[in-house]
């Protein structure tokens, strides 16, 4: 996993508003308590609301809200997989719908590589 699909995900944890240790995030992530550390040091010094210490543990201090349009490689995959599969279905009930949601994600979000429609 690269750092930013892990700085990601850790937000994601860290949303939850609970005191989460940096052993626990080590565990769950699969690096060192030291990545951690650095890690959140850098979430921190970018403006995400991230507090905590060694010992404690790590908390988002207010609640963070990120955009709705911020896909995974892997949800954009999915996504496009589905869309493409209702839409080519003309049978399906939903074909036409699904075929209108696959031109505007793959305009909307260009970065999920949806590609030709």
């Amino acid at each position: 996993m690269n750092r930013d699909q892990r700085l990601y995900d850790l937000v994601q944890i860290l949303r939850d508003g609970k005191l989460h240790t940096a052993a626990e995030l080590a565990e769950a992530m699969d690096v060192s308590t030291r990545t951690i550390w650095r890690d959140m040091a850098m979430m921190a010094a970018t403006g995400i609301p991230v507090e905590g210490e060694r010992g404690l543990g790590y908390i988002l201090r207010a609640p963070l809200v990120l955009p709705a349009t911020a896909l995974t490689p892997d949800e954009a995959a999915v996504l496009g997989e589905a869309l493409r599969a209702i839409a080519g279905d003309e049978d399906h009930p939903r074909h036409r719908a699904a075929k209108s949601l696959l031109y505007k994600v793959a305009t909307l979000l260009p970065q999920a590589g949806l590609g030709e429609v």
